[in-house]
């Protein structure tokens, strides 16, 4: 009888570069929508994303799949915040014309520039 051949003890797709999500469609995206959803404080946690997800590609091309990984989780945590404020402005924005907020407030500004003027 034969024995069979050796089981490589690596896996054969150990020299393959790793895949690491980059997220940077998502953090693009999220920038944008929380931008016009939430005000400029909205846009910062998507430009935070939008510069860790750019730093993921980079990583892998120099060989460094933890950090590349790292920046890819950062990227993540940062959409994910990036994506709650621009809930958040929905759901505002729809509180705001359900009951008339949006009008009180205009009417507020109104009366505060009679008092100026």
């Amino acid at each position: 009888m034969s024995t069979p051949p050796p089981v490589p003890s690596t896996p054969a797709h150990a020299d393959a570069p790793a895949h690491v999500p980059n997220h940077l469609a998502w953090a693009i995206i999220s920038m944008i929508v929380s931008f016009c959803l939430c005000c400029f404080v909205g846009g910062i946690p998507g430009i935070v994303a939008i510069v860790y997800a750019a730093q993921v590609n980079g990583k892998l091309d120099q060989g460094d799949i933890a950090g590349a990984r790292r920046a890819s989780d950062s990227a993540k945590t940062w959409c994910w915040v990036a994506t709650a404020l621009a809930i958040a402005g929905v759901l505002l924005t729809i509180w705001s014309l359900t009951t008339g907020a949006s009008e009180q407030y205009l009417e507020m500004l109104q009366q505060m520039q009679a008092a100026q003027g």
